[in-house]
């Protein structure tokens, strides 16, 4: 999958995915059905709101069950805005991270609880870091964890990376994969043949995870702001599509 295709898409509107097929027989799975109190729930997130773009509902059914739930921040996303004077690689580094903390906060997370890793990896240049990837999360990972992230086939290379380096651990350790789409809801089409819908469910979502999803995701301000004559890395079509009542995962 090529970033190309992010790139040169205008980005589907929701109103286009409402119309699809494929999308109506996605079947429909509460949070604690996918991930049940006692099973442990392991995040990554390739950069700083990945997390919240992915599952912040989920995320926020969370509250109370801090300590069965695993974050790792892959990078700090310092290479979100190339070229920019206003956010220079140095800035986002210390920026981006502080948007993931006061989004968890959103989230209402116990952070004290929360077992949240940093692996500090380099935004942009993570295929070169899959097999590191492969290598920790061999170590982490237990037979029952519910593993999530990006789909392998996200159309972003970091997404990719992880999400291969995600299948081969969770295929070693025999956890269970849930790889969720991001961008592809900006270039895929609502019936689009490229998308593994046989494995498609609806992570459903109450108002409320909704409202608390919504509130974290303005912590990155970052990503929502245009920079100068460039818009904002977040397009508003992909944000409809990640802000309905459900989170879409293949499983």
């Amino acid at each position: 999958m090529s970033e190309n295709l992010i790139q040169s898409s205008t980005g589907t509107p929701w109103a286009d995915w409402q119309h699809s097929a494929h999308l109506a027989r996605a079947s429909w799975i509460a949070p604690q059905q996918l991930c049940p109190p006692g099973r442990r729930l392991v995040l990554v997130a390739p950069h700083p709101d990945d997390e919240i773009l992915m599952a912040g509902g989920l995320l926020a059914s969370f509250k109370g069950r801090e300590q069965e739930l695993v974050l790792i921040s892959v990078t700090d996303g310092e290479g979100s805005h190339p070229h920019s004077t206003q956010w220079t690689e140095h800035r986002l580094r210390r920026q981006r991270p502080l948007e993931s903390r006061h989004a968890l906060q959103q989230l209402e997370l116990d952070l004290n609880t929360l077992d949240w890793r940093r692996l500090n990896l380099k935004d942009g240049a993570l295929s070169r870091d899959e097999a590191f990837l492969v290598n920790h999360l061999n170590q982490l990972l237990k037979p029952d964890d519910l593993l999530l992230t990006t789909w392998r086939n996200d159309g972003h290379c970091d997404h990719e990376a992880v999400g291969r380096a995600a299948a081969q651990a969770a295929l070693a350790r025999k956890a269970q994969l849930a790889e969720v789409p991001v961008w592809a809801w900006h270039w895929a089409t609502p019936d689009d043949p490229r998308l593994p819908w046989p494995r498609a469910h609806r992570i459903q979502l109450g108002e409320a995870l909704v409202a608390r999803k919504r509130q974290a995701l303005a912590a990155h301000a970052s990503q929502l702001q245009p920079d100068g004559d460039t818009p904002a890395v977040l397009p508003q079509r992909l944000l409809d599509c990640l802000l309905q009542p459900f989170e879409l995962v293949f499983l």
